[in-house]
């Protein structure tokens, strides 16, 4: 893997990840994918241990009013290899980009930035990790966490999810890898 963020690590970062997963007997990875590639490429490379796969994709309005960032062929052939997509507002986003927008300042944009001290990957992990719990989608289970600076995955972590409103009980357990440089 790359000491440097960036999409050239995706590959080896999902091996990476699910090699992790098969050997904590995790059954549950979520990644995720802004255009749908890395959701593919997860797909592709997902072991048969690992049953619950689950795709998380930026909400709809994430950059333009209406407008959903993940391609209709990727997302459909995320869902026909047996992957879950989750499209939801992000925890660490929502309401709180509204108020920093208007008065500079959210608690969630603080979270935010903090977690960022362990690179833009964390913070993403941690926060799929309470949008699918959320969502029903994992239950309170440990599962493995993909995710990336930008484009692509360069960041695995294993997480102890919990919902958002219990946002500071979520555990992160063990960075499985992360860009050195960001």
């Amino acid at each position: 893997m790359d000491t440097k963020c960036g999409p050239q690590n995706t590959e080896a970062t999902l091996k990476q990840a699910f090699d992790y997963a098969v050997n904590q007997n995790l059954s549950t990875v979520v990644v995720a994918s802004t255009s749908g590639e890395t959701g593919v490429l997860a797909c592709n490379l997902r072991p048969k241990s690992v049953s619950n796969l689950i795709i998380v994709s930026h909400n709809t309005g994430f950059r333009s009013n209406g407008v959903q960032q993940m391609a209709p062929e990727l997302r459909q052939e995320i869902k026909s290899a047996g992957a879950t997509i989750h499209t939801g507002t992000l925890v660490l986003r929502g309401i709180g980009s509204a108020i920093r927008n208007k008065l500079h300042y959210s608690e969630e944009q603080l979270v935010a930035e903090t977690l960022r001290l362990f690179g833009q990957g964390i913070k993403v992990c941690a926060e799929m990790a309470a949008m699918t719990s959320d969502a029903g989608l994992i239950g309170n289970k440990d599962c493995v966490f993909i995710a990336g600076t930008s484009r692509g995955a360069d960041t695995a972590v294993h997480i102890s999810p919990a919902p958002s409103n219990d946002f500071f009980k979520l555990k992160i357990r063990h960075i499985i890898c992360k860009p050195f440089a960001f």
